[in-house]
C-alpha cells in the first residue's frame, strides 16, 4: 500500500484542508455523498469514540464496495446504543449476532452470498475488545484458520464498557476498572495478562491485519479501503477511547488517541500474510505519562506519592513497542 501523501495534523475540522484537494483525494467524512452508514440518532455518550470509529469505518467500507456490504454486530455498546428496539441508527443491512459469535455469523453471510451467486457483496463483522478479545476469540480463531471471506473489525475501548466497566483481556496493565480496583500494593490491572490481538491475527497468515485510531481519519479510511481488496479474512483493530469507562473529558477523545499513538502504547501498522508492510511512525515522542494523567482510570499512579515504578514499566511497554515495530527512526527513549 502507498504512504498516505497528505495528513491534516490540524486540532479542528478536516473540510478546511479538504478543500484544498482533488475531490477524488478527499476523505470520505469530508463528502457529502458519504453513506452515513450509521446515522444520527443513536444514543452513544458525548464523546464516543466507538461511534466515531464504526461510523469512519463503515462509510469507508461502503465507498469501497459500492454499498455492497452486510454487517454482522455483536453484543455490546455499539449494538445497544445504535439499536434499542424497536429504532435503528444504521441505513445498510446489519444483523445483530449473539456476544460471541459474530465472526461465525458473518462466516454464514459470506457463504450465503458466495452460494447465490453474489460476490460482490462484501462483509463486515464488528465488535469491541469484550466480544473479540475475549467471549468471542474461538469464532474468530476459526475465522481466520478458514480464511473466510469476512473483515473483522474490533472497536478496542479496553473493558466491558456497556455492562459497567468490568476488565477485557485488552485493558491495559494498572487500569482500574470495576474488577480490577484502585486498592492493595499493586492497584489496578495486574501486568502480564491479556491478549495482543492484531500479533494473534498476524500469527494466523491471514491475508491482512492493521491498527488504527480514531485520531487518524484518513489513515483508517485507507486501511478499511485497502482491506477490501483482499479476499479471504482480514483484521483491523481500532483504538476508540470511552469517556465514561476511562474517566476522561469527552471533549479530549482524538486527544487521547492520539496520545496513545505518539506515547507508543498503541502501535499503528499494517501486515499481509503475517508480515507488517507499513508502520505509522511517531511524529513527537511523548512520555507515557502524557497519556495516563487525563484519565482517572489511572488517577491512583499520580497521588502522593506518585508509583514511579509503575510508570516505569508502563513507560518500558511502551518502549518495547517502539522497538519492536521500529515506531521511530532514533529507536526506544532513553
Amino acid at each position: 500500500m502507498d504512504g498516505q501523501s497528505v495528513k491534516f495534523y490540524q486540532t479542528g475540522t478536516f473540510t478546511v484542508g479538504n478543500r484544498l484537494l482533488a475531490p477524488e483525494a478527499r476523505s470520505v467524512q469530508s463528502d457529502m455523498r458519504r453513506s452515513n452508514a450509521l446515522n444520527s440518532g443513536h444514543r452513544a455518550c458525548q464523546g464516543c469514540g466507538e461511534a466515531l470509529g464504526a461510523r469512519y469505518a463503515i462509510d469507508a467500507a461502503m465507498r469501497a464496495t459500492g454499498s455492497q456490504l452486510v454487517a454482522a454486530n455483536a453484543t455490546g455498546c455499539l449494538e445497544v446504543f445504535s439499536t434499542p428496539y424497536p429504532e435503528t441508527s444504521w441505513q445498510m443491512p446489519w444483523i445483530h449476532s449473539l456476544f460471541g459469535n459474530a465472526a461465525a455469523v458473518a462466516t454464514g453471510i459470506a457463504a450465503a452470498m458466495r452460494v447465490k451467486g453474489k460476490p460482490e457483496v462484501r462483509v463486515v463483522a464488528q465488535g469491541g475488545d469484550g466480544g473479540t478479545t475475549d467471549i468471542g476469540f474461538g469464532c474468530l480463531s476459526g475465522m481466520f484458520e478458514r480464511n473466510d471471506d469476512v473483515l473483522y473489525i474490533c472497536y478496542d475501548n479496553e473493558a466491558y464498557m456497556n455492562t459497567g466497566v468490568q476488565r477485557s483481556s485488552a485493558t491495559p496493565p494498572a487500569a482500574r476498572t470495576a474488577t480490577t480496583m484502585a486498592v492493595g500494593a499493586e492497584p489496578g490491572n495486574v501486568f502480564g495478562q491479556g491478549k495482543d490481538l492484531p500479533a494473534i491475527a498476524m500469527a494466523h497468515g491471514i491475508p491482512y491485519v492493521a491498527t488504527a485510531t480514531v485520531a487518524e481519519l484518513r489513515d483508517l479510511e485507507a486501511k478499511v479501503g485497502h482491506a477490501m481488496q483482499f479476499r479471504g479474512a482480514r483484521y483491523i483493530h481500532i483504538f476508540v477511547p470511552c469517556p465514561l469507562g476511562w474517566g476522561h473529558d469527552s471533549a479530549d477523545t482524538i486527544r487521547i488517541a492520539r496520545l496513545a499513538k505518539e506515547t507508543g502504547l498503541f502501535p499503528v501498522f499494517e501486515a499481509v500474510y503475517g508480515e507488517i508492510t507499513a508502520v505509522s511512525k511517531i511524529r513527537r515522542q511523548l512520555p507515557v505519562e502524557e497519556y495516563l494523567r487525563p484519565q482517572k482510570r489511572f488517577a491512583h499512579l499520580f497521588g502522593k506519592p506518585p508509583r514511579v515504578a509503575v510508570i516505569a514499566r508502563i513507560q518500558g511497554i511502551a518502549d518495547r513497542n517502539i522497538r519492536r515495530y521500529g515506531l521511530t527512526d532514533e529507536g526506544a527513549r532513553p
